[in-house]
């Protein structure tokens, strides 16, 4: 019993879930991010039309400007996976200490959503203009432009300050970690009753990076684990995809002139949600579900995996 503890302390070390997380969220970013580029063309409403349909915009895509251009914008992202990460697993930590009289004390499912919400509202900071970039390259049908280009251009018009235009749909967006990390855990929990306490292999999920969900991990099979992965993400898409779609709209365009500040529809966050609803109704708060939903599944599968073979390399 002593030595399984031990090596439980030795996987949960914070040093090795920084490392193994990164790495399973590029494998996760390689899978997502063709499903990302046909959600923001569906989210625009300037090139939407084009798009009949998941499948339809995913062969209109690769036939008009090649496979690459499914993977338009990814650079930015790709080079935040470190950062974010490590900032994902400091704060998440820190909220959840803020909650907890004892840090031995098991979280409630309460005490984990609030947690990540926390997070989602803190890591905001590095997404806001990582996703503003890649959303500007990915509505760039007819050439491609580097993140370089792009931001310079931003920087240029606006300002650092423009860099972080629709931050605030992108932390309401981002609050939907709540709902993820919660509905994780509850799943595992659910899962985890009743059985005896094992000692297989470790797999845990590397966004929630949560100490307790992880120490129930380790006696639940991979489908328990793999379903559960897939379903909080799924549930954390739909928890906040309304403001998915406002963050897209708002960061698509640019208002960098005194009259686009003053009277474009998508100047800020009300305005876009006003205007969207009133011309194009609720549904358009939707658009792009689908190949979020879609892609939601295989990702957090893959990222599963990924982080549990780094856990095993990093482990000898």
């Amino acid at each position: 019993m002593g030595d399984n503890v031990e090596k439980v302390k030795k996987e949960l070390d914070p040093k090795m879930d920084f490392i193994a997380g990164t790495v399973a969220g590029v494998a996760g970013l390689t899978i997502a991010h063709p499903f990302d580029t046909v959600k923001v063309r569906f989210q625009n409403p300037e090139i939407s039309s084009k798009y009949r349909s998941t499948f339809h915009a995913f062969s209109t895509v690769i036939r008009e400007e090649r496979f690459r251009g499914l993977y338009k914008g990814i650079a930015s992202p790709m080079l935040s996976c470190a950062p974010l990460n490590g900032l994902v697993f400091a704060s998440y930590h820190s909220f959840m200490r803020m909650q907890l009289k004892h840090p031995d004390h098991e979280p409630t499912i309460r005490q984990i959503g609030l947690a990540g919400v926390g997070t989602g509202i803190v890591s905001s900071s590095i997404t806001c203009p990582i996703e503003l970039i890649k959303i500007r390259q990915q509505n760039i049908v007819d050439r491609q432009l580097s993140a370089r280009e792009v931001a310079l251009d931003v920087v240029r018009k606006n300002g650092i300050r423009g860099l972080y235009r629709g931050i605030v749909p992108t932390a309401l967006r981002d609050i939907g970690y709540g709902a993820y990390f919660a509905t994780y855990e509850a799943t595992c929990r659910y899962f985890s009753r009743g059985r005896p306490q094992i000692d297989p292999p470790h797999p845990t999920d590397p966004s929630s990076l949560l100490d307790e969900a992880e120490k129930d991990m380790i006696t639940l099979s991979w489908p328990a684990l793999l379903f559960a992965g897939a379903l909080a993400g799924v549930t954390g898409w739909i928890a906040t995809f309304p403001f998915d779609v406002v963050k897209t709209r708002v960061q698509s365009v640019d208002c960098s002139s005194e009259n686009d500040r003053a009277s474009h529809p998508y100047r800020n966050t009300l305005s876009t949600i006003v205007n969207s609803y009133r011309s194009e109704g609720v549904a358009c708060f939707f658009r792009g579900l689908t190949p979020t939903i879609i892609r939601a599944i295989p990702v957090n599968m893959a990222t599963f995996g990924v982080f549990e073979l780094m856990v095993n390399l990093l482990s000898f």
